[in-house]
Formats: structure tokens, C-alpha cells, sequence
């Protein structure tokens, strides 16, 4: 009987658990993510869903304007650049720079500012101190002026790209993650490791790094708007991505000659940001009022 007690209330603890996370994914942002969805399909399919070539020009198609202006087709329902390549193509492909800039710069800038994070929080003291005063410097420097010096230094290319980034991104999720271990040292189970004879590292990566997940998926979220944006800045910039590979920043930049005639050249690729920048942000602000049991209650 008490086994059957104890798999009955198991199995309804389980059964609370999945309507609540039901419930949850009711309440989610259905614009933003569909955003989302769209641009992250698009961007891993397009060989597939779209026959043009991202750099083949075209200059008897160029700067065909959107399908529902006089004088556009179908054939380019966003319209063409001044090479007559086709907008749809290359916004498909942009996005999977930006996508691919924002996951390694994420992994990379997230990783190493997580682990600097619970560093300093639990060890505190000088440690804490040499970290976060290498944080608070790192904030400081402009991420623009020193990609630029960077591209200079060794020409642009993608990976240069997420490096320049996640040498600066790391200091929010350092400074972020710090906090909620400076928190967590506090609580009663810490304590009761110590009690228990539970060494430094096993402390930090099996007490406080999983309490402090749902933190970083918030941030990682929120994060993804902010590395986009940064991208496209230095594309737009030169010190980005290099042509032809299609960047939306670099798009932008190629269309400012042509905004009185042509608007669709640097629209196209504005709207695409902007979409997917706000996109990220609410579903980021969904996920941290989901995550956050304050918050969920109100």
C-alpha cells in the first residue's frame, strides 16, 4: 500500500507539473516566437527554399523593386540589390550569419563569464575583487573600437567577428551570474555541503551552477539581440563579415546610396533586424517572468 501511495502521489506531482508547464506555453509570445521560428528555419534551410545564388549578380534584374510596387515580380517578392541579386536569398543567408555569430559568441562569451562568475561569488575576497575590477574595465571599453582595431590587426572574417564580441561579453554574464552566487553561498544546502566534507569544485559545479541555469537562460535569451545588433554594426562598419558573403549590417551599408530610389536595398535588411532583435527580447522578458516563481505567481 505504501508503495502504491508513493507511485500515486509521484504520479500526480508529475501530472501538476506538466498542466503548469502547459499553462505556461499558453501565456508564451506567439508573434515573437513565430519571429523566431521563421528566421531560424529560413536561415537553415535556404539552400533548399530558395533557387538564387547569393552572390551571382544578376544586371538585368537590378534593383527590381518588391513584388506589390509598379514594376516588381514575383519572381523577387522583396526586390533586388544593385546587383541584381535577389533580397529574399541573401536576408535568408544573412540571418544564418547572425545566427551562427550569436550561438558561438553565446557559447564562447557565456561560458567563460559563467565560470568567472562562480568564481568570484563563492571564493570572494582579493579573487573577487581582480575579477570584477577586469569586468567592470572590460564594460567599459567601446565593443565597436575594439573590433575595428581588431580587423585591422588581422583582417575581418567571421571567427574575428565572435571573438571581438565575446571579449566583452563575458563581463555581463561574469557580473550577472555573481550576483546570484553571492545569494545562493548563503543558503542553508551550502552550508550543509561544507558540513558534509564536499570540496570547493564540487560546490560550485553541483550546488550553485544548476540553481543559477535559469538565470542564464534568461540572459542567454536576452543576450541574442544585443549580439545581432553589434554584428550588423560592424558590418554595417566594414568590420564585420566581408563581402559578397550577405551580413544584414553589410546589406544596410550597401543600400545607402540608393535610399531615394531604391528604399527596399537597406529596408529589407532593417525590418530583419529590427524583427528579430524585439523578437528575441520579449520572448527573453517571457522566459524570465516563466522561470522566476515571484514573478510566475504575480
Amino acid at each position: 500500500m505504501a508503495t502504491l501511495s508513493t507511485t500515486v502521489a509521484g504520479g500526480q506531482a508529475f501530472l501538476g507539473r506538466s498542466w503548469r508547464a502547459v499553462r505556461g506555453l499558453r501565456r508564451a509570445p506567439l508573434i515573437p516566437l513565430a519571429i523566431i521560428v521563421i528566421v531560424v528555419f529560413t536561415a537553415t534551410f535556404a539552400p533548399l527554399l530558395t533557387p538564387y545564388s547569393t552572390t551571382t549578380p544578376s544586371l538585368a534584374d537590378r534593383l527590381t523593386p518588391p513584388a506589390w510596387q509598379e514594376g516588381g515580380s514575383w519572381s523577387h517578392p522583396l526586390g533586388t540589390d544593385a546587383l541584381g541579386r535577389d533580397l529574399v536569398t541573401r536576408l535568408m543567408y544573412g540571418g544564418r550569419v547572425s545566427l551562427l555569430v550569436a550561438i558561438f559568441t553565446l557559447l564562447i562569451g557565456g561560458g567563460v563569464g559563467t565560470a568567472i562568475g562562480l568564481i568570484s561569488g563563492y571564493f570572494g575576497g582579493r579573487i573577487d575583487a581582480v575579477l570584477m575590477r577586469s569586468a567592470d574595465s572590460t564594460l567599459a571599453f567601446p565593443i565597436i573600437l575594439f573590433a575595428i582595431l581588431l580587423v585591422v590587426a588581422v583582417g575581418p572574417n567571421l571567427a574575428n567577428v565572435v571573438i571581438a564580441i565575446a571579449l566583452v561579453l563575458w563581463a555581463r554574464y561574469a557580473r550577472v551570474i555573481r550576483g546570484e552566487v553571492l545569494t545562493l553561498k548563503e543558503r542553508d544546502f551550502i552550508a550543509r555541503a561544507r558540513v558534509a566534507g564536499c570540496s570547493h569544485l564540487r560546490i560550485v559545479l553541483f550546488h550553485l551552477f544548476p540553481n543559477t541555469i535559469n538565470t542564464l537562460l534568461v540572459l542567454l535569451t536576452l543576450q541574442v539581440g544585443w549580439v545581432i545588433i553589434v554584428e550588423a554594426s560592424l558590418s554595417f562598419l566594414g568590420a564585420g563579415i566581408p563581402p559578397p558573403t550577405p551580413a544584414w549590417g553589410s546589406m544596410v551599408s550597401d543600400g545607402r546610396e540608393y535610399v531615394d530610389t531604391a528604399w527596399w536595398v537597406s529596408a529589407m535588411p532593417g525590418v530583419a533586424i529590427m524583427l528579430t532583435v524585439v523578437a528575441f527580447n520579449l520572448f527573453g522578458d517571457w522566459l524570465r517572468d516563466t522561470l522566476d516563481p515571484k514573478l510566475r505567481q504575480v
